[in-house]
This record gives C-alpha cells, sequence and structure tokens, in this order.
C-alpha cells in the first residue's frame, strides 16, 4: 500500500549537451530517494544508458514505453524517442534542442492527464529549442499556455522567495509592462502561492520600486508614484500585507529581506541577482499560479563544465523535495478549505 501512494515525479530531460543527465543521474543513484517519490524521466532507454557509461554510474534504469508501466521502486525512463541522439557536451545544437522539446511536451502531457504528479524540469538551452513549432522564450511560458493558469516566475528557498512582476522582458521595455492590472494579479499569485503551496497563514510581501530608489519622489522616474504605489496602496486596503515599494539597491544588504515572506522584483535582474548571490545551488525555480506543480533547478544547461563530472546536483534535488512538498500542501490545503468548521475549534 505504501508503494501505491508514492510521488510519481516526472523529468524532463533538457538540453542533452547540457549539464541535466549528470545532476538526474547523480540524484537518483542514491537509492534513498526512491522512498520519497518514483522518478519518471522522458526521453529513451538508450541515450539515459549512454549517460550511465559516460559518467560511471551504477544507476539502474526501467526502460518503459507508456507511463501506465511506471514501477514504484524504480528509476523509470519512458521512450520518448528510439534513435541515437548525437550527443556532443557543450555544444549549441538546434538538432539536439528538438529533444529538449520532444522530453519537455511528453512530460507536460503526462502531467495533464496526471499519469504523473508533479514536474521536474532539466535545463534546456533556449536558442536550441525554437523552432516554426515552439516560440516559447522557456518553460514557464509553455507550461502556462499548456496548463492553464496565471504563471509566475517564483525563485524559492526555506528562508527566501522572489517572484517577478516581468520576467523575460527587455530593460527597457520593463517600466511599459507594469500596470496596475499586471501589478494586482502577480501579488494574487504570490498571494495565494505562500497559502497554499507553502502553508504561510499571513503572507508578507515586499515589493521593490521600478527605478532606483523608488524612483526619489519623481526625480528618478515617475512610475513608481503615478502605478506602482498607488496600486499597492489599493491592494493594502483590501487587507493583504504587502509593502513597498523599496529601494532595491539596499533591500537585500541591509537585511530587510528576512522581514518578508517574498519579494516582488519588477524585472528579472532585479530579482535574481540578488536571490542567486545568496542562495545559488541550492535555489528552486518554481512556477507559481499553474494548476499543477512545476520546478527546476535555479542554474541554465552549464555547457562550459557539460560532461566533465563536475556539476553540483544541489539544485536539482532542491527542486524534487520543492516538488514533493508542494504536491502535499496543495493536497493538505484542499482538503482543510473544503471542511473549514470541520478542524475548526468548538465555540465555548
Amino acid at each position: 500500500m505504501e508503494k501505491a501512494k508514492k510521488i510519481k515525479l516526472g523529468i524532463s530531460i533538457g538540453d542533452l549537451n547540457g549539464i541535466g543527465s549528470e545532476i538526474i543521474i547523480k540524484t537518483f543513484e542514491d537509492n534513498r530517494m526512491l522512498e520519497f517519490c518514483t522518478p519518471v524521466i522522458f526521453a529513451s532507454i538508450k541515450t539515459m544508458s549512454f549517460f550511465k557509461r559516460h559518467f560511471k554510474s551504477a544507476i539502474n534504469f526501467h526502460g518503459i514505453n507508456h507511463t501506465d508501466q511506471i514501477v514504484h521502486g524504480k528509476v523509470n525512463v519512458v521512450n520518448v524517442w528510439k534513435e541515437n541522439a548525437n550527443i556532443n557536451f557543450g555544444e549549441e545544437d538546434v538538432k539536439i534542442g528538438t529533444y529538449s522539446v520532444k522530453s519537455l511536451e511528453a512530460a507536460t502531457e503526462a502531467l495533464k492527464k496526471e499519469a504523473i504528479d508533479v514536474l521536474v524540469t532539466a535545463p534546456i538551452h533556449k536558442h536550441n529549442i525554437q523552432s516554426e513549432q515552439f516560440k516559447f522564450p522557456g518553460h514557464t511560458n509553455y507550461l502556462a499556455e499548456k496548463l492553464g493558469g496565471k504563471s509566475l516566475m517564483f525563485m524559492v528557498t526555506n528562508t527566501l522567495k522572489v517572484g517577478l512582476l516581468t520576467d523575460h522582458v527587455p530593460v527597457k521595455d520593463v517600466p511599459n509592462h507594469i500596470t496596475a492590472e499586471l501589478i494586482n494579479e502577480k501579488i494574487e499569485t504570490v498571494y495565494n502561492s505562500l497559502k497554499q503551496d507553502f502553508r504561510i497563514n499571513k503572507p508578507r510581501i515586499a515589493v521593490l520600486g521600478i527605478n532606483p530608489h523608488a524612483g526619489d519622489n519623481g526625480v528618478i522616474g515617475k512610475e513608481d508614484d503615478t502605478i506602482l504605489r498607488p496600486t499597492l496602496l489599493e491592494i493594502k486596503e483590501k487587507g493583504k500585507l504587502v509593502y513597498g515599494p523599496y529601494s532595491a539597491d539596499s533591500f537585500f544588504g541591509s537585511g530587510n529581506y528576512k522581514n518578508f515572506d517574498a519579494i516582488i522584483a519588477s524585472y528579472h535582474d532585479q530579482g535574481l541577482i540578488p536571490f542567486k548571490t545568496i542562495a545559488f545551488g541550492h535555489g528552486v525555480n518554481y512556477t507559481a499560479g499553474l494548476n499543477r506543480v512545476r520546478t527546476s533547478p535555479d542554474h541554465g544547461t552549464a555547457f562550459e563544465i557539460a560532461g566533465k563530472g563536475e556539476a553540483d546536483n544541489g539544485s536539482f534535488k532542491e527542486a524534487v523535495f520543492t516538488a514533493i512538498k508542494v504536491f502535499k500542501n496543495r493536497g493538505e490545503y484542499s482538503e482543510y478549505s473544503k471542511n473549514p468548521l470541520k478542524k475548526a475549534p468548538k465555540k465555548i
């Protein structure tokens, strides 16, 4: 009975020329990981056997052709393709990028059909995946379209969580994207995720300013005073514990971030530079707002060390544990929400 309750953890293989295969193997050659979940890798048994030989690993793979053949207690590999892939570690290769897409598409379809419970994505190379059929800048945008919901890139550790108002947007275009509607949407997504995914009852959220020094009362840009500040005030008046805008340059260095459950940055590097400086190697990229659970390590393909056996699998392992934790938290939150009076203490 215990085996039947194991979470089926889907894994998309990422760029075959990167470090994805290495961090997956390093994580699951430790048999203790099979006590927490049942891994299901979407790739091919031929490809994974090549990686096993290359990295001289003792891991055992269980090849299957369909997700209904998943076996608990084994590292399952779904055969998404049958041909031999021409792998050259560290090289950018559009052909190899097609395998990244095949793996992601198959894993996402399995997630939609609940053949797997959660998805952990190994790093892709954003240029190599582009084609006439696949025109997404990354995982987050693709999954938002396929799974539904208001997706948000949420970088998380146990003690630091950073969300973004805008993600893969050129810096020059950031102010044009930030509207009252967007601010409301992103804060709502972060707020709901903190409650249902991380079980934080009364989340405290800080928002970083758009301009240096949050505009300095209009001296360095007016967007903070005309858009961000009044929108945050309206949200706070409705009962959410939302604060800001804060000047981004001193917010993390001063330790102020420790006073909040999450921080929302206005644009990509404003949030991810401090996050990765503080948490690199054990941070997790979580896609909040979807109706399914997806996580990823906080790094890229690392072509410069691919195939050398030097990759650190710490962030990938954290992504696995975070996916499991969020899945369980959502289940508990759903049960609690269905029966709010059942668990409430009796009035005297």
